[in-house]
This record gives structure tokens, sequence and C-alpha cells, in this order.
């Protein structure tokens, strides 16, 4: 009797693991969707990463849902091509758009985590990031971090995700920048071990992950008590909380959470 609880406990671990919980919510059209809601192209570019850095291969209908999906803004076709390209799909034409919206200054797009993540899209194709580096570079805040938007309040999302583009750039991990928004990043982890989005905020499952990525992008131990904090928030069906407070968008949440899970960084390779 006991072997076999145990084969059954082994079972349903495994039918609960983090990837078959987003596999579960892709919908008859390809694309990923949260419980009740329609298929969404930016959700669907989220789980296609999610899934492939938990060493799933989401070509198929997810790949062809977000090939054919509109893109018209300069971060739903970064997303678009991370994911594509995580799945081997070729994105020359994406790309080609992409680089025709970057100004003479290196930004892409209006924003900075436009430009952020333009570059570890560009990066993901093999294109150079060329005069986007030093845009990055210079956006940086004096405190450290990167914002959403130009002359913004950093956080710790675009923070990290400025790290990878960096290091996916060519960026030595000794650089000034990097150790300056690494530093900002520690800031902001708490007691608990997670880390928060601004200062004055509760750890959440997204930025403990965003500041994992970030941390291994730089050649850096994001430490264990990132993971034991991921790891208290994960429930019986295999997704993750958003925070010890709250439980949302749990497709979304745990799409984000597997790359960390896997300790593989953006652009995935």
């Amino acid at each position: 009797m006991g072997v076999k609880l145990a084969v059954a406990a082994a079972a349903l671990a495994i039918a609960t693991s983090p990837a078959d919980f987003v596999a579960a919510h892709e919908q008859p059209d390809g694309g990923f969707a949260e419980a009740g809601q329609r298929s969404d192209p930016n959700l669907t570019a989220w789980a296609v990463l999610g899934l492939a850095a938990a060493g799933r291969s989401p070509d198929g209908p997810p790949a062809d849902y977000l090939a054919s999906a509109p893109a018209t803004t300069a971060n739903d076709l970064a997303l678009r091509i991370l994911a594509l390209r995580a799945v081997g799909r070729d994105t020359s034409s994406l790309v080609a758009r992409l680089e025709s919206m970057r100004g003479p200054g290196g930004r892409i797009g209006t924003l900075v985590n436009s430009t952020i993540w333009g570059v570890l899209a560009l990066r993901s194709a093999g294109r150079p990031a060329g005069a986007s580096v030093r845009y990055l570079k210079q956006a940086q805040r004096p405190n450290g971090g990167w914002s959403w938007y130009p002359h913004g309040a950093p956080d710790s999302n675009d923070t990290a995700a400025a790290i990878e583009a960096l290091r996916a750039a060519g960026s030595g991990s000794r650089t000034a920048a990097l150790k300056r928004g690494l530093a900002y990043l520690r800031r902001l982890q708490r007691r608990d071990g997670g880390f928060a989005l601004t200062p004055g905020r509760a750890s959440d499952a997204q930025s403990t992950a965003w500041a994992i990525q970030g941390f291994l992008a730089a050649g850096k131990e994001p430490g264990r008590k990132a993971f034991r904090y991921l790891a208290s928030l994960r429930r019986a069906d295999g997704s993750y909380r958003y925070s010890k407070r709250y439980a949302v968008t749990p497709v979304w949440v745990t799409s984000q959470v597997l790359p960390a899970l896997a300790r593989k960084p953006f652009p995935l390779r």
C-alpha cells in the first residue's frame, strides 16, 4: 500500500507541475487564456516562453496563432519575436518592422521598456543592438534602476530586464551600469526572500522571477531565499500565486515564473 501511495503521489506531482498548468490553458485556436477568457496574443507569447524554458516544445498551434495575430506596437513585436524564436520560427519580417521603429538615438518605440524588449528580441534573432545599448545606459536612473518610460520611477521588473538586455548585447558583467542595476535589485529584496516591484511594496512572484533572471544574466547567484519564496507561492494545481495576499492571473504569473525556475534569462538560448 505504501508503494502505491508513493506512486500515486508522484503521479499527482507530475500532473500538477507548473508547466502542465500553463499547457492546460491552451485554447482550440492555439492561443492561451486565463480561465473563462479568450485567447490573448501577449499571454500566449508569455506561455510559449515559459513552456520553452521548461523544456517543452510549444511549436505548432501556439506558434501558428502568434504568427498570425496582429502586432502593432514595439512591445508587441518584441515579445512576439522572442516567443517565436524560442520555438525556432522565422521572424525576419517582424524583425524588420521592429528595426524600423528604432530612432536615431537608439530608442525603440516610445518607451524605455520597449527599447529593453526590442534589444532582447533583436539579439534573439542575431541582430545587433546598435545605438540602443547607449540609450539604455543613459536611461538608467541615479539609484541604479530602470523605469518603464523615460525619466520615470524605476522598478525591479524593468531593471532586471534591462540587465538581461545589456548582457545579451554584449555588455560585460562587471560594467558599472550592471553593478548599479544589481545593487538596486538587491535593495528590493524583502525579509521573506522575495523581491518587490518598487520600494515600500511587498514581495511578489513576478518581481522575484525577474530579479532571479537579472542576477543569472549577470552571472551572479540570486540566492536560495528567492527560490524558497517562489516555492511558498506554489498551489496544488501547479500554478503560482501573485503574492502571499493575492492569487490573480495565474497563467500569466506561472508563465513568467517558469524561466526563473529553469534558471534561464532572456533571450532563451
